[in-house]
């Protein structure tokens, strides 16, 4: 819609702001190809809290230990 036709009162019948187009649109935000690594899982099939602390541990162990090849630490 050209400004001219919104200024003289003419209005259309689609989304007046692009937010309303997205959300006429919307898909489920899990499903879009643009988002990697997001998955919508079932009821309990979600990953356990514990592989996250575990995974923390693991890299900050790896990187302690890569800093000991470093030279010039105390």
């Amino acid at each position: 819609m050209s400004a001219s036709a919104q200024s003289s009162g003419q209005r259309s019948s689609g989304p007046q702001t692009g937010a309303h187009a997205v959300v006429a649109d919307a898909v489920d935000p899990a499903r879009r190809p643009d988002v990697l690594l997001r998955v919508r899982r079932d009821e309990g099939h979600e990953p356990s809290a514990w592989w996250m602390i575990g995974a923390f541990v693991f890299v900050s162990a790896a990187v302690i230990a890569l800093m000991s090849f470093i030279p010039g630490g105390a």
